[in-house]
């Protein structure tokens, strides 16, 4: 284990965190597992703990910039935590009974989502540039002014906070889409929310998987080293760089993310 290579590389993630709130579980991960040949499950788990962390420091940069959304990370929090508490529960008796395995197929189904989304993100954007007449259909946002607009997001939240809470990956770019696609939020505010409700529903999933005993403390450090000094200089840049420029990078890289997702399921 190269223990200069990892805080290295963890910095240069966290910057990109930072940056664009998306992308912690999934470079992370295949970081420990391609780079420094760490068994996957101690992998996802020591992932998880990490990120933690980077994700609270990042969230809490990005409030005091006050460039995140309070209701919105409380009502998805809301229905993430005790979502993600109810994956960690199946993602025990999947691994005590070893009859299913739902990893590859959430994995693969998450994967192709992101990458049909982030598509849709992509060429919305090019038209815009290129074709700035066109009219595009706009999605019905959440309004959480009302009963139903909060319920709307509370199964949302849910729904995703199991997803994650089994698989362990994508509680930046899942979360990226909803935000997206559901509320009326500029770039800044969709990285800074995105950040916190993060940072809140990994919380309780890294005690889940502390409670498997899955973690690698050796790894977690080191990764703190890097990530946490790195998500600060990216929310920092954050601030400065141009809307338009921060939605490619976003969805660029939320491309990136599902490619990895169907690949690795199929590998």
């Amino acid at each position: 284990m190269d223990y200069l290579l990892l805080p290295f590389l963890s910095f240069v993630i966290g910057i990109i965190v930072g940056l664009t709130g998306i992308g912690g579980a999934s470079l992370i991960t295949p970081m420990l597992i391609f780079v420094f040949q760490v068994p996957p499950s101690i992998a996802v788990s020591s992932d998880v703990v990490a990120a933690t962390l980077m994700k609270f420091i990042g969230g809490w940069k990005h409030w005091q910039q006050k460039t995140l959304d309070v209701d919105v990370v409380k009502w998805l929090a809301l229905g993430s935590v005790p979502g993600s508490l109810l994956g960690v529960g199946i993602l025990y008796l999947i691994k005590q009974t070893q009859t299913l395995n739902l990893d590859d197929i959430l994995l693969r189904a998450i994967g192709v989502m992101i990458l049909f989304v982030a598509i849709i993100g992509l060429v919305q954007i090019f038209l815009k540039a290129f074709f700035p007449d066109v009219k595009l259909p706009e999605i019905s946002k959440f309004d959480l002014n009302t009963p139903g607009g909060k319920i709307q997001s509370l199964v949302v939240g849910a729904i995703l906070g199991c997803m994650v809470g089994m698989t362990s990956v994508s509680s930046g770019s899942m979360f990226a889409i909803v935000l997206i696609t559901f509320f009326c939020l500029d770039s800044r505010q969709l990285v800074g929310t995105d950040l916190a409700q993060a940072a809140i529903l990994l919380l309780f999933t890294s005690l889940g998987h502390i409670f498997l005993g899955t973690v690698d403390w050796g790894l977690v450090f080191p990764i703190w080293c890097g990530t946490v000094p790195g998500v600060i200089v990216g929310a920092k840049l954050c601030q400065m760089m141009p809307q338009k420029t921060l939605r490619l990078v976003i969805y660029t890289i939320l491309v990136g993310v599902s490619w990895k997702l169907v690949y690795h399921t199929t590998a």
